[in-house]
């Protein structure tokens, strides 16, 4: 029984970090290869888990809500249910799709600021998105949430058996997105976003169009922290404005890509995993140490660190030299 338990947590471990790699992946495009600084990452967040949501549960109508929380009928779902599992796969293309259009929007807007107001921009951006969805009940339930987000095929799977389920479906989606991205930075595309990140007057005046590439990765980027919400949000199966506190849903997943290294997308998993196990290993800690926010601390201890110890983090970029190029 003991042995079932410590693979039981090590599986939900696997499945919250994967998900939150899938975030660090996406402010890897943003930050580590185009330089942009964006501290919102939890409006994306809020965006992709309440889409996919929204799309697979019954509206929040008060009574009928009310009535479905508290032992309504299991009948009542979304615009997605089709009888089949194939709402899941529409729920998370939604959830990309909704992060895209307002990405494309919030981009044009902001992605001609400097750095520190473009970082400015996002984050209140973030928390008026997280109020938007705490104050307009009509939405998805304000203060109170949503309840009984559904499973991936969890009518077919045993209750007791469906983490290992939807960790094969985590890491399936996690390595995907890894590969796509790894593809596409490698790519022509890619390079213009480093040289955009090295100096941007450089490439525009080597006849790039700076701000569409910075917009493309920025909506890329938002894709895929939309998917990576749709997966919490199924995964969690509760949903609350909450959740996408600057702290928890912006902060965490920073302290993850700068502890697994910018420019390096298996840098970026790694740290996701190292910071996940802290966030989560502190609860075993005896006396104070076990205080919740103590793990802010130790966080904040593992980023000093690193940056001390290997300022690139732990697999920083690869940076290939030209040929012929020799050092001082």
């Amino acid at each position: 029984m003991e042995l079932i338990g410590v693979a039981n947590y090590a599986v939900g471990f696997v499945i919250m970090a994967g998900i939150y790699s899938i975030f660090a992946l996406g402010l890897n495009v943003h930050w580590g290869y185009t330089g942009l600084f964006n501290i919102g990452i939890a409006g994306f967040f809020a965006v992709g888990a309440y889409t996919s949501a929204l799309l697979t549960t019954p509206p929040p109508d008060s009574a009928q809500f009310e009535d479905f929380v508290f032992g309504g009928n299991w009948s009542q779902t979304g615009f997605l249910d089709m009888g089949i599992d194939l709402w899941f796969v529409l729920a998370l293309g939604g959830a990309g799709l909704a992060c895209a259009v307002i990405a494309l929007v919030i981009g044009y807007v902001t992605l001609r600021l400097n750095d520190d107001y473009l970082a400015i921009a996002t984050l209140g951006i973030a928390e008026a998105v997280r109020l938007f969805f705490l104050n307009e009940k009509w939405v998805a339930n304000g203060s109170k949430g949503l309840y009984r987000i559904p499973e991936f095929l969890g009518d077919r799977i045993a209750p007791d058996q469906y983490d290992y389920l939807y960790l094969v479906v985590v890491l399936v989606v996690l390595v995907v997105l890894f590969l796509a991205v790894q593809r596409a930075v490698s790519s022509p595309w890619g390079r213009v976003l480093k040289a955009i990140r090295e100096d941007e007057v450089a490439a525009e005046a080597s006849g790039k169009d700076v701000f569409n590439f910075k917009l493309q990765s920025f909506v890329l980027g938002a894709v895929i922290m939309g998917i990576g919400g749709a997966l919490y949000a199924h995964h969690i199966r509760f949903l609350a404005p909450a959740t996408f506190d600057p702290l928890l849903a912006t902060f965490v997943i920073w302290a993850m890509l700068m502890v697994g290294g910018t420019g390096n997308n298996l840098g970026a998993i790694v740290g996701a995993f190292v910071v996940w196990g802290i966030w989560t290993g502190t609860q075993f800690l005896p006396g104070v140490f076990s205080d919740p926010n103590f793990r802010f601390f130790m966080i904040g201890v593992l980023i000093v660190a690193v940056m001390l110890a290997r300022p690139n983090g732990l697999l920083g970029e690869v940076r290939r030299r030209a040929r012929g190029s020799s050092s001082a």
